[in-house]
């Protein structure tokens, strides 16, 4: 064993490749997505590291290799299970012969999610063992465990860190190589009896499933999963994940101690561990976030065995219903509840709040460029604009103004489907970024041309997955073991789907990009405008933008249109940030006066 400082995400990732890691698939979501990225960087070619196209496409992919007894790890956060969730189901019931853990990030707050769903409800309702990281070193240790129970009980297992561990860092102890694991594949062999699932094998499969987790709930209580720890008072404390961690901080400020329950895996819930725990304290405070997972199980075990320990949490309004726990709130809950005094200079938050900073485009993305060039050819025009998942829901920031819905992943392209229908005199765009196009927008298409629907598909062609830090996809040509690809075609893929009119332009030549807009939006059925611009991040950037200040009038349209950080009003005047222009030109083509100069599309 040696120390290494390391992230939460890459210390599950090292974890993973101690226990023998062979095969990694997954679809990049904050904040997951430095798992897979870890597992390619350290990979000495021994596992297949794949970015797959969504998240239902890397869960089935794993489920091939753990049927061949490879050992494989599925990545994604928790809206990435939702669309997962259709194998998955099934996989419950099927099983695995390799062990399979699903790496499903969750993200209390949320702070880059669109929801905050729990996947420990998830894991009860697939009816899969879910672990539950508190640290980074439990987490580098507990998913090789994971690992183990997969394996020995033929199911795939989900793992469920939350952001603080996925992303903080800490010192910890990590296996030399020669004490990793190294596993070698069957390979594949045949039994329909066992690979196809038909209602007949599924019916059996459910009894197995729930003798199973009966026997679970019981081995878990043994384990070290879930422990009891602290002083013998009547009153304690169960927690779980991160929250564990803020709970001991509290009770180390509050100079104070109390029977503290870690419920390391909250499905099966280990009932007997937790009966253990209740029997001897009159009340308990459930510290969890999200979902009341720790709360519901043991109010059951109250009912189940008799017990009168009373039980607080969420559902009774001793902890937040939504949201992070902090240090702060949880020190606040466990004062109150233990009966002490706060000091006072807790008694309010630790530390003042942080000022507000909303998200922004880049300056320089092309994705302002394009929606500024529809709003300008929209103009008087009756028009509905829908959003979708990625840099572009930014597009809904004022001065743009242009997202009128954003649901989920592909969503938009179906919306605007149905908007048009009852509101067949609005002129209806979709706007969806490359990456998501090739992860859920191709079946929105598909459904557009079949249904005759009339829309124009926005596809905004940055050749990355921006995002969530870059990762490549299908249209990009490299793949995550390094190979260079075929680049699959966007303009292709539309016009093979039966899509007519597929124009690309590049959104920084406003004038081109606006005419292409009018003119495409004025004919009927499906159409289709790819704004094609590379990513801002990703290019040498030209020289900035440069004011002519005996022209510039101080209109402030630069500002007042685009919105771009890199424009700022300094001592009263318009004034270009030159640490963020990129010199991309849009701002000099909306100048009344053309008193901007510099940029590539600049006159």
């Amino acid at each position: 064993m040696h120390t290494e400082f390391l992230m939460g995400n890459a210390a599950i990732a090292r974890g993973a490749i101690a226990a023998g890691l062979n095969v990694i698939s997954g679809y990049p979501g904050t904040p997951s997505t430095e798992v897979l990225e870890t597992t390619a960087k350290v990979n000495d070619g021994s596992i297949y590291v794949e970015w797959s196209v969504n998240e239902k496409a890397a869960l089935e992919v794993g489920a091939g290799a753990a049927y061949s007894g490879a050992r494989c790890m599925v990545t994604m956060k928790q809206v990435g299970l939702n669309v997962a969730s259709d194998p998955l189901m099934s996989l419950a019931y099927i099983g695995v012969k390799g062990g399979m853990v699903i790496m499903v990030a969750d993200d209390p707050g949320p702070i880059s999610s669109q929801t905050e769903q729990d996947t420990r409800t998830f894991a009860a309702f697939s009816k899969l063992p879910c672990f539950d990281p508190s640290s980074v070193q439990e987490a580098y240790d507990m998913i090789q465990e994971a690992f183990e129970y997969s394996e020995k009980y033929h199911t795939p297992v989900l793992f469920r860190p939350t952001t603080r561990v996925c992303h903080g860092y800490a010192s910890i102890n990590v296996k030399d190589d020669s004490e990793c694991r190294k596993n070698r594949p069957e390979g594949f062999v045949r039994d329909p009896m066992k690979w196809v699932i038909f209602p007949r094998l599924s019916f059996k499969a459910h009894g197995d499933i729930e003798k199973r987790n009966t026997e679970l709930s019981k081995v878990f209580s043994e384990s070290g999963l879930n422990t009891v720890s602290g002083g013998e008072g009547r009153k304690g404390i169960a927690t779980h994940g991160i929250s564990y961690t803020y709970t001991r901080e509290a009770l180390k400020a509050l100079d104070t101690d109390a029977p503290l329950f870690k419920v390391g895996t909250p499905f099966p819930f280990p009932e007997e561990a937790a009966k253990a725990f209740l029997e001897p304290l009159d009340e308990v405070l459930c510290v969890e976030e999200l979902d009341p997972v720790i709360e519901r199980g043991l109010v059951y075990v109250c009912g189940k065995y008799g017990l009168k320990t009373k039980i607080y949490g969420k559902q009774t309004g001793h902890i937040p219903a939504a949201g992070e726990n902090t240090c702060s709130s949880v020190k606040r809950a466990a004062a109150e509840f233990l009966g002490i005094e706060l000091p006072a200079d807790t008694k309010a938050e630790d530390v003042p709040p942080l000022p507000v900073r909303p998200p922004v485009l880049c300056a320089g993305c092309p994705h302002r460029a394009s929606f500024f060039a529809v709003k300008q050819a929209m103009k008087g025009v009756k028009s509905v604009f829908c959003g979708d998942i990625g840099c572009y829901t930014l597009g809904n920031a004022m001065p743009l103004d242009m997202v009128d819905t954003c649901l989920c992943m592909g969503a938009g392209v179906n919306i605007t489907q149905g908007i048009g229908r009852i509101s067949p005199d609005t002129k209806c765009f979709a706007f969806v970024g490359d990456s998501t196009f090739f992860a859920s927008a191709i079946t929105g298409a598909v459904n557009a041309v079949y249904n005759q629907a009339d829309m124009v598909l926005v596809v905004l062609d940055n050749s990355t997955t921006a995002m969530t830090g870059h990762q490549p996809h299908p249209g990009t040509g490299r793949t995550m073991m390094g190979q260079v690809v075929d680049k699959v075609n966007i303009e292709q893929v539309l016009r093979g789907i039966g899509v007519k009119t597929v124009e690309t332009v590049d959104p920084l030549k406003l004038e081109e990009a606006v005419s292409t807009v009018k003119r495409v939006a004025e004919e009927k059925g499906v159409k289709a405008i790819i704004f094609k611009s590379p990513c801002a991040v990703l290019i040498k950037p030209d020289k900035p933008a440069v004011i002519d200040s005996e022209k510039c009038i101080n209109c402030k349209k630069c500002i007042n249109s685009l919105g771009c950080p890199g424009l700022v009003i300094k001592d009263g005047r318009v004034s270009v940030e030159e640490s963020l222009c990129t010199g991309c030109g849009l701002c000099a083509q909306v100048c009344p006066v053309n008193a901007i100069g510099g940029g590539k599309n600049a006159e």
